[in-house]
């Protein structure tokens, strides 16, 4: 067996993770080659809004990434986010086709077609995954698929997630565009609930919440599953801002303030109060998001936070006063306990990991775990142009 190389690429607002991962036979957990971070341009909520400033900070990224690693980045697993990303319900019915009434693949497959084609509000949208979260049998919910069973109306209700297609388009272009193939596009909370969430938690219910630079995206798992997914325009840059405003200072000194690497000649106490302001606000959209979907304090494994703004002191306590549920900081335990290759940058990396790279590890650690229904292909991505080119050059001389 062949060393197989996974790569995950996570463009975000303010910085761009590369992360080069090793299977290598007999392990079952990829091994980081190099874990890169490069600021990145061009972004705005996760949007493209300059083409050519995006794609110039992804080259350099990946350039970096490959020196690092030693290894050419040839194709890569790739994870959208953003104020572009939505989910939506949708829900199909059908009579079973069979003259004995057992459901078979062609009945599952026809009522998932006519939960799509009931959607509606789509328009200049692309639907990246869909999720069946619950069938019902002659007006019973059943567990599972419904493959075998024997009824006369089949049901489904699916979760559907899509992003702006424009966005989506721009993407995959800057990506091509240095060359580098697309194995599947995954949304941001699902590539992240690889790395952060246990089977335990994604059963029992619990809501992964990361807070990001210019976005805080939220992920609903329930059975196992993703159930709801929402992203407000707001993350942890408000907050710098606020600081900045108030206390009449720079936006550097105001973000060294933030994350209490210069705080010292500033009341303590204010600091937190502004923070704390910022901080209650997204944790009451957070909460409106959940009484809307009839889930809030209805989660057994609370809120795990994520992301470069959940490592401020005081977002713990509040995320339970606040959504009166439990609520930790995914534990840099699991992070800090990636394999990393050992080389003369190793110390460096591992200093540096931290929740902020549970997206780019999480799609290395889903290139190994294809089995899974929520990180089944996407629909579009085996079409993109480097694909197609890759496809074709194995019938070459």
């Amino acid at each position: 067996m062949r060393n197989k190389i996974i790569t995950g690429i996570d463009i975000g607002s303010s910085s761009i993770r590369i992360v080069v991962s090793e299977i290598t036979q007999g392990e079952s957990t990829p091994r980081i080659l190099s874990m890169t971070n490069s600021k990145s341009r061009g972004l705005r909520h996760g949007y493209i809004i300059d083409m050519e400033e995006a794609a110039e900070s992804l080259k350099d990224a990946v350039v970096e990434a490959e020196r690092i690693s030693g290894k050419k980045i040839e194709d890569a697993y790739l994870a959208i986010g953003g104020i572009s990303l939505e989910s939506i319900i949708g829900e199909g019915s059908i009579a079973v086709s069979k003259a004995d009434l057992e459901i078979g693949e062609a009945d599952i497959k026809r009522v998932l077609e006519t939960s799509e084609s009931n959607l509606k509000k789509i328009a200049n949208r692309q639907i990246i995954q869909s999720i069946p979260i619950q069938y019902k049998l002659d007006g019973k919910k059943i567990l599972g698929r419904p493959h075998g069973m024997k009824g006369e109306i089949l049901e489904v209700k699916v979760l559907y997630i899509t992003c702006l297609e424009q966005h989506l388009n721009d993407l995959i272009s800057i990506v091509e565009g240095v060359g580098i193939s697309i194995e599947n596009i995954v949304p941001s909370p699902i590539a992240a609930s690889y790395a952060i969430l246990s089977k335990v938690q994604k059963t029992a219910g619990c809501i992964l919440t990361d807070i990001g630079a210019e976005t805080v995206t939220i992920a609903v798992f329930e059975e196992g599953i993703l159930t709801s997914l929402k992203v407000f325009p707001v993350g942890s840059v408000d907050i710098t801002n606020d600081i900045a405003l108030v206390l009449k200072i720079s936006m550097e000194e105001a973000e060294n303030c933030k994350t209490g690497k210069d705080n010292k000649n500033y009341n303590r106490k204010r600091l937190e109060e502004i923070i704390e302001a910022r901080l209650s606000d997204i944790f009451d959209l957070i909460e409106a998001h959940l009484k809307k979907i009839g889930r809030n304090s209805l989660l057994p494994a609370g809120i795990i936070l994520v992301g470069g703004g959940s490592n401020l002191n005081i977002v713990e306590p509040l995320a339970k006063e606040y959504l009166n549920l439990p609520a930790r900081i995914a534990p840099l335990s699991i992070m800090s306990s990636i394999p990393i290759n050992e080389n003369k940058e190793s110390q460096v990396v591992r200093r540096s990991v931290d929740s902020s790279w549970a997206v780019a590890y999480g799609l290395c650690t889903l290139g190994e775990n294809n089995e899974s229904q929520e990180s089944s292909p996407s629909r579009f991505a085996k079409q993109t142009k480097n694909n197609l080119i890759k496809w074709l050059r194995q019938f070459l001389p």
